[in-house]
């Protein structure tokens, strides 16, 4: 609890002044509350004729006399009041002092609640920004190992359940217990032996409600880890729709939903049980402690004749003031639980290490002018590795290809040019400097890259070219959609490059998308372009627009086609044949040809010679 509240400090601090307001005016709040029981001795007073007679206007003797001056000064004017038989403007004075008490208590109230939700609004809006920037900071190898939906859960759900448990404590620290305090100081001050009494049942029922909440964490952070789950099912569905519908697969997704929304209906169900006990609990505790209370309160009132009516009255509103805090702190320990596994789960992400992160003095590269270096490179994913000894070299200029049967690790060197991995022996070098000396941002800066998934996102056909470039103008998009021979699409369109692509540019056909991940690509005007099976997915006629559209963008540029078409690649300078991670075969189409090997017999498989 300790280290999560810490956590939550700097995010706090960011909003101090409000949390002085607030703490200031749960202060006035919790004292007004105590007042307004308090000024209900006077007015039934005044009502059963019970009035403390005083003639004599009372003497100020400083602040630490102000309650019996206060009481003594209300008694002298309201007897003064009597005396000249206007009960009406006494009773009339002690109604507007009851009036008052609680339009204060509800104003401080209100003014408290406020600077709360300012608090509670910008630490939620501030965590979700901190969450965020740090998941697109992580390196791709996290996602590989987490559900999407979980991540997206922990981001919603999670920072949400914390605003609900965290700030809800935050904001009855203060206030309910100087409510408490308050009153009971109140109630000490009419009768102490009563407000003893009153403590013998206090202890029993704090122990009652403790031992219900024990298990409660654990079943939140339960629930928790089950929503991400479903989250992530709801987000695999939408995502694989056209394959589950093709398949007939639908009762499969069906059960696999309705098997993780029965657990959480049971974790979720058993959490609310235990939530929902604790306000009848404290209450029902509360209101036997008031029902022996009044048993031994009335024997002091009519037996031993030790206190009257009318303060006894008082003093059991005020038993009662103490009654509504203490429930919304027992409420309060329940959601804290559930805050607690949540928080557990955002922090698990804000304290997962960048594996890849830039050195404290990476240096900017600033453009490409000689080479690219792959030396004696070695990678594993996990505990095999992929590339061995892998060497490479690059020129300025030149057209490299990438080709070989699936899993022979093509894919994987262009992950480590653009540092999605690092290497594990070996160094990649540009222009002789190792790119683990250099910036991330930096380097990528210098590269383009097209993969097989044609990556778009739910808006404007110019939005998504410009994510390469920001600053560029319309003209310039023109520009590159006709370089990717996507122009003749789009100028179709009656939007132009104003069209929305609808989720994932599903409003597309794959050559076309295609294409314009091309133009995204060609618009940066990047030095080096990583081309990673970027027509493998098409058709043949989308192939063949494609391609032209490549060889317009790949002119007077360094590339590294990675192919699995090999029709693609015949114009390359260099081909590079790999098998389990090493290069067996390297030279031009003609030459690889010439050598009546592996190559040879990949091109006679796709018939292409």
């Amino acid at each position: 609890m300790k280290r999560i509240i810490n956590r939550l400090l700097p995010f706090i601090k960011l909003y101090k002044r409000n949390v002085i307001l607030n703490v200031i005016f749960n202060i006035l709040n919790a004292f007004f509350a105590t007042l307004s029981f308090i000024s209900l001795i006077p007015m039934m007073k005044v009502l059963f004729d019970k009035t403390q007679v005083i003639k004599e206007a009372p003497v100020w003797k400083g602040f630490s006399n102000i309650a019996t001056y206060g009481e003594q000064f209300l008694y002298y004017n309201i007897s003064n009041l009597l005396e000249k038989g206007n009960a009406q403007m006494a009773l009339l004075l002690v109604v507007s002092l009851v009036i008052s008490t609680f339009l204060f208590k509800n104003l401080f109230g209100y003014l408290a609640a406020q600077n709360m939700m300012y608090l509670r609004n910008g630490v939620l809006s501030k965590l979700r920004k901190v969450l965020y920037e740090k998941i697109v900071g992580l390196p791709i190898s996290f996602f590989s190992q987490k559900r999407k939906g979980d991540v997206m859960a922990r981001m919603l759900g999670d920072i949400g359940e914390m605003q609900n448990s965290f700030f809800i404590l935050l904001e009855l620290i203060v206030r309910e217990p100087l409510t408490i305090i308050f009153s009971i100081s109140a109630m000490f001050m009419i009768s102490a032996k009563l407000t003893l009494f009153v403590f013998i049942f206090l202890p029993i029922a704090g122990f009652v409600i403790s031992i219900i909440g024990k298990s409660l964490k654990t079943r939140s952070l339960e629930a928790q880890q089950e929503s991400g789950k479903l989250i992530s099912i709801v987000e695999e569905t939408l995502s694989g729709l056209k394959v589950i519908k093709g398949y007939n697969a639908e009762s499969n997704f069906l059960n696999k939903f309705n098997q993780s929304i029965q657990r959480l209906l049971r974790l979720s169900n058993k959490i609310g049980n235990k939530n929902n006990l604790a306000g009848p609990l404290s209450e029902t505790m509360g209101i036997a402690a008031i029902a022996v209370l009044l048993w031994y309160g009335g024997n002091l009132v009519l037996v031993d004749k030790s206190i009257e009516g009318v303060t006894f009255l008082s003093f059991m509103g005020l038993a009662y003031n103490i009654l509504t805090p203490a429930k919304a702190i027992s409420k309060a320990s329940y959601r804290v639980k559930n805050g607690m596994a949540a928080a557990e789960r955002v922090f698990e992400i804000m304290d997962q290490e960048t594996s890849i992160p830039d050195l404290p003095n990476a240096k900017e590269i600033v453009g490409f002018n000689k080479t690219i270096k792959l030396k004696n490179i070695s990678f594993k994913y996990e505990n095999q590795y992929v590339l061995n000894n892998f060497s490479l070299e690059i020129n300025k200029g030149k057209t490299i290809a990438l080709v070989g049967q699936s899993g022979s690790g093509k894919s994987t060197i262009a992950n480590l040019l653009t540092r999605f991995y690092d290497v594990n022996k070996g160094e990649i070098c540009i222009d002789g400097e190792n790119i683990k000396n250099t910036s991330k941002h930096s380097l990528r800066a210098l590269m383009g890259l097209v993969t097989q998934d044609s990556i778009l996102f739910n808006d404007s056909i110019k939005y998504n070219i410009k994510l390469s470039n920001q600053n560029a103008t319309d003209e310039e998009v023109i520009d590159a959609l006709k370089i990717a021979n996507a122009w003749e699409f789009v100028k179709e369109f009656p939007d132009g490059i104003n069209t929305n692509i609808g989720d994932g540019g599903g409003k597309l056909s794959g050559g076309q998308k295609q294409r314009l991940s091309i133009a995204r690509a060609v618009l940066k005007n990047p030095p080096i372009m990583i081309l990673d099976e970027a027509t493998s997915a098409l058709d043949t006629e989308s192939e063949k627009l494609v391609q032209v559209a490549l060889e317009n963008m790949m002119k007077n540029r360094t590339s590294i086609v990675i192919a699995h078409r090999l029709s693609t690649i015949k114009k390359a300078d260099l081909i590079i044949v790999m098998k389990k991670g090493e290069i067996i075969e390297q030279g031009n189409h003609q030459e690889l040809l010439e050598k009546q090997g592996m190559y040879k017999n990949l091109v006679e498989m796709q018939s292409i010679a």
